[in-house]
């Protein structure tokens, strides 16, 4: 009978070296900076010109795909839709300026003032986007004759717009208020509530705009949840890299040295071969990713790679525990 083979280690893969000391104090230095500005909230000016770029995209989905077809999903948009359509001597902006100073009075009356100061801000802002654009296209039909399309745009734009602006920790206003007040002041659950409201308001868009526009609504209502979703996802998106190679701390040495980043060291045995291994895991962006890919396939062609998509990574240099 055959005696079992001895497992064979690989050499350099039994220990764990550290890599603080592969950096030079000024390279440790901007590797903290990087940390830091990774996990820091954005600045103001980043933060009012973000802000603004989701509100615009917002207040164009308004003007030129959802008011020319009667798209009312829900939202102080998707009632004042509504309500042009009721009173049509009226724009769409003359009812979002009433509806969002309504809410924006209950908000400072049943809220504390700083939870709802951006959502007033933002509140306002889209109302006076929404009437600039209706000023710019003051026709009111739709640019591309085709309710399709416009679907599409319709929830498209409001979505990453809405995403953009979550990402930096505010809102687009409106209804967003009014579900601050239900959490803080009622025991109603607060997504069945809107989510109450808005099939209301579709309802009452079928019944004004005909049912084709009423099943184009349901329809939009809830594909503008799975892409808002989607779009908040897809920008907190990060690349966990495992490696396993020949020269593993050539890889280490890599990601920290020159990714500015930091790894997992997990040993582990080839179940095939009997040998030792060490895997290599770290948390990179796609474009860090990309590179180590290019990286690890440079000095290891038969190295073992698995790159998985996350968009929780919760930690320094990624997001708050907050």
């Amino acid at each position: 009978m055959e005696e079992a083979a001895e497992p064979v280690q690989s050499a350099g893969a039994d220990e764990v070296v550290p890599m603080s000391g592969c950096q030079t104090n000024e390279e440790a230095e901007r590797a903290r900076r990087l940390a830091e500005k990774r996990s820091s909230k954005p600045g103001r000016t980043r933060f009012l010109i973000t802000l603004n770029i989701g509100i615009i995209l917002t207040a164009i989905a308004i003007v030129l795909f959802k008011a020319p077809n009667g798209f009312a999903f829900g939202g102080t948009s998707g009632l004042s839709i509504v309500l042009s359509k009721i009173f049509p001597t009226m724009p769409v902006s003359a009812f979002m300026w009433v509806i969002n100073a309504i809410l924006v009075a209950l908000g400072l009356v049943f809220l504390p003032r700083r939870a709802v100061g951006w959502s007033v801000a933002a509140s306002f802002l889209l109302s006076l986007y929404v009437s600039l654009f209706e000023w710019i296209f003051p026709s009111g039909i739709t640019i591309t004759g085709d309710m399709w399309l416009d679907l599409c745009f319709a929830v498209i734009l409001p979505s990453l717009g809405s995403a953009i602006v979550f990402d930096i920790g505010a809102s687009t206003g409106g209804t967003d208020i009014l579900a601050m007040i239900l959490n803080r002041r009622s025991s109603l659950e607060i997504g069945k509530a809107l989510m109450a409201v808005d099939v209301a308001i579709v309802v009452v868009a079928a019944i004004l705009y005909g049912p084709r526009v009423g099943l184009y609504c349901i329809l939009g209502l809830f594909a503008k949840t799975l892409v808002v979703d989607g779009a908040i996802e897809s920008l907190h998106l990060r690349k966990v890299c495992t490696v396993i190679c020949k020269d593993p701390h050539a890889v280490e040495r890599y990601i920290v040295k020159t990714l500015n980043r930091s790894a997992t060291i997990t040993p582990g045995y080839g179940v095939y071969s009997g040998r030792r291994v060490m895997q290599i895991m770290s948390v990179l962006s796609r474009r860090e990713a990309r590179r180590l890919r290019l990286y690890v396939r440079e000095i290891d062609p038969d190295a073992f790679m698995t790159i998985v998509n996350s968009s929780e990574i919760i930690g320094r240099g990624f997001r708050g525990l907050n």
